[in-house]
């Protein structure tokens, strides 16, 4: 017997469906359904981070082997003012690819480095005293 359980979407109780049972997470409301979907996407993509990027370099790669002309990578600046087409000439499509991604890869994380500091920096900045702003002088 199924009983009633909250919605994990909208917190409102209902009867899970038959054919589900106890796997029931979310009401059937379209809202809820849409709420419950995306949460399970975004779970899939923090335990597959790379899946994107791997399937891009495959597909790249096997329309190299196949023949058909592959467009260049489209990379963030700075990334984009490098000279790729000779990176491609010496390292191949994978290997410039490859590098193009790990650029990045590498860009981002420099991002995230520096607005950390800058939120760490914003902290300090709030934790100075500033006195009591009269003129501590004595004559």
């Amino acid at each position: 017997m199924v009983k009633k359980r909250p919605c994990l979407i909208c917190r409102r109780w209902f009867w899970p469906d038959r054919r589900v049972g106890a796997g029931q997470r979310a009401c059937s409301e379209r809202s809820c359904q849409v709420g419950r979907r995306a949460q399970t996407q975004a779970s899939w993509r923090r335990r597959n981070p790379d899946y994107f990027t791997a399937r891009l370099l495959q597909l790249r790669r096997l329309s190299l082997e196949e023949g058909t002309a592959v467009e260049p990578l489209q990379l963030p600046p700075p990334l984009s003012h490098l000279p790729w087409d000779i990176a491609q000439d010496e390292f191949g499509l994978v290997g410039s690819d490859f590098l193009g991604h790990l650029g990045r890869v590498l860009l981002r994380s420099g991002q995230d480095e520096m607005g950390a500091q800058v939120c760490a920096s914003i902290g300090e900045i709030s934790r100075v005293s500033l006195g009591s702003g009269q003129d501590e002088s004595h004559p």
